[in-house]
Formats: C-alpha cells, sequence, structure tokens
C-alpha cells in the first residue's frame, strides 16, 4: 500500500490506524493531500489544497498534523533554509535538490549521490541518517542568451 497516488482517504485511514495515528478528519484531509501525489508541499501549501473547496482545517491542525506524521515518521520533514519546510511522503533514502530561484524541491535518488566518508560521530551518538540538500539557481549567462 505504499503508491501514495492511488490511494482512497479509506487508504488514508487504514494507514493513519496501522501507525497508531487516530484518524481525524481534519488529519484525514491533511494526509490525503500530502499523498495523493509525489510533490513536496510547505503546510501554507497544504492548508490551501485542503481548505480549497471550503474551509474545514485550521492552520494550526496543519501544523500538528504534520508534526505527528514526521514523528511518526510517516512524512519527511525537508529544511530548504530557516523558515522554509518542506514535508515529503517518500520516507525512503533519497536526498534533494532545491531550485532557490522558482522554490522548488526535486528528488535526487540516493544511489545518485556518494558520499565518500562521514565525519566521526559524536561520543555516544550513532548516525540515524544523511540528508542532503542541493541548492540550485539558473546560472547568470543563461538569462543573457
Amino acid at each position: 500500500m505504499r503508491n501514495h497516488e492511488t490511494w482512497t482517504k479509506q487508504d488514508i485511514v487504514e494507514f493513519l490506524r496501522a501507525a497508531g495515528v487516530n484518524p481525524t478528519s481534519q488529519r484525514v484531509e491533511v494526509a490525503f493531500v500530502l499523498f495523493s501525489g509525489c510533490q513536496h508541499l510547505s503546510a501554507d501549501d497544504i492548508l490551501q489544497k485542503v481548505n480549497a473547496e471550503y474551509p474545514v482545517v485550521s492552520k494550526a491542525t496543519v501544523y500538528n498534523t504534520l508534526g505527528l506524521l514526521a514523528e511518526q515518521g510517516l512524512i519527511r520533514e525537508v529544511i530548504v533554509e530557516p523558515g522554509k519546510v518542506f514535508y515529503d511522503a517518500n520516507t525512503s533514502p533519497h536526498h534533494h535538490f532545491y531550485d532557490v530561484d522558482s522554490g522548488l524541491l526535486e528528488d535526487i535518488p540516493a544511489d545518485d549521490l556518494v558520499l565518500t566518508a562521514i565525519p566521526p560521530l559524536p561520543a555516544g551518538k550513532a548516525l540515524d541518517r544523511v540528508d542532503v540538500v542541493i541548492r540550485v539557481r539558473g546560472r547568470p549567462e543563461a538569462a543573457l542568451a
């Protein structure tokens, strides 16, 4: 049941229950928007999509739901710069390109980025995961052409 793009709201309910998350109607709406495609959305994007027809979910509920889903490991938070966070339903290992001009985030398959070494970890710590965000922008000479 990992192909999110074909999920129904009932699939979302079952997914949340299986993860130990109470599937309130608001949480289902937020999760449905997030899991309805391979996309990277901000909390404001999600709020706008959830409330496109009529307001049903508050901004606080969106943020609280996203925090809960991230805490449960059901989504990833991708912090691209201070105050700019995307939420990603793809929890498999991968990295990202962030286009600073357009604000778009794009997946990079984990195998496409090779790290040759990890610095020594602090005492008593274990590696959790490595998240790489590569920031790109248009070339200045491309704008002149």
